[in-house]
């Protein structure tokens, strides 16, 4: 390249929208063979994926550090690990190879159905849902918890009522058995409308995961990857390489995490608060209500 094209390529450069971070999107980790909706993993082949991104100096981390990464703008080579639904082979397939590699990750779980089974697949097979005492190994084990709304409903199509609870009341009750904040929300079905995601971003919550959420795409509505079975070493490249330009968006996820990142202090305060009583759930909406 010509020395005097460079200044110009990286000036258009810094005006295009940066993508958004890598975040990937897992649900169970088991040997079968029946999987109607392709949302499960071998312990094998999730064992082959967690080694591709290590040895591409790549580390997987949960969505809550991959975001404070990004807003202290030290997120390079970080990686964003999902589990949707909160599925138990979580704690004895998934957990010990996370910490082999020493990774991290952020399990969504339903509070309406903790102990229960994947009752909203109409096909497949009946798979077991984290119990509360599972919920706190994954917690314990340095896991971040998030929610996944209380039923697994989509919420678009539920009433305020209903779309109140799914939201505000699912963070309520994770951070009664956890004991600290649930920073992180993500939309079952990847269903999202304008609606959803302010419900979202009034209940609390710092972040939300979508899959595709296109045009509404901002930290409370982050694309996602889906990982499946058959990605093997070459897909996985594929999907990184072709994330940049199949996941742009206007470019307001940077200035929401900035804003976010001005409202840490805050938030430390609201902790403060809570551990004198005032409560962790009521300083994390004060936070919130406090960004445009």
């Amino acid at each position: 390249m010509p020395a005097a094209t460079a200044p110009r390529t990286a000036a258009i450069r810094r005006l295009l929208p940066k993508p958004p971070p890598w975040v990937v999107m897992y649900h169970s980790i088991a040997d079968t063979t029946d999987d109607p909706y392709r949302v499960t993993v071998s312990p094998v082949r999730f064992a082959r994926q967690l080694h591709w991104l290590n040895d591409r100096g790549l580390r997987g981390v949960s969505v809550r550090e991959l975001l404070a990464a990004r807003a202290a703008g030290r997120a390079k080579g970080l990686v964003g690990l999902t589990f949707d639904d909160g599925y138990a082979d979580f704690v004895e397939s998934a957990l010990p190879l996370l910490r082999r590699h020493g990774f991290t990750a952020t399990v969504y779980v339903l509070p309406g159905r903790i102990g229960g089974e994947n009752a909203w697949d109409g096909d497949g097979p009946r798979k077991p849902l984290l119990t509360e005492d599972g919920i706190l190994r994954v917690s314990e084990a340095g896991m971040e918890i998030g929610s996944h709304g209380l039923r697994h409903v989509s919420l678009p199509t539920v009433d305020a009522e209903t779309l109140a609870e799914e939201t505000r009341r699912s963070r309520e009750l994770l951070e009664e058995i956890t004991g600290g904040p649930v920073d992180g929300f993500c939309y079952p079905y990847g269903d999202v409308d304008a609606r959803a995601v302010r419900s979202v971003r009034n209940a609390g919550y710092r972040y939300g995961c979508a899959i595709a959420p296109g045009p509404l795409t901002c930290a409370h509505a982050l694309p996602r990857i889906h990982i499946d079975e058959r990605d093997t070493s070459w897909r996985l490249t594929a999907k990184r390489l072709l994330h940049p330009l199949r996941r742009r968006h206007p470019g307001d996820l940077d200035s929401d995490l900035d804003r976010a990142r001005d409202l840490d202090l805050d938030r430390a305060r609201g902790l403060d608060r809570a551990r004198t009583g005032t409560g962790v759930r009521a300083a994390g909406r004060d936070v919130v209500r406090e960004a445009p």
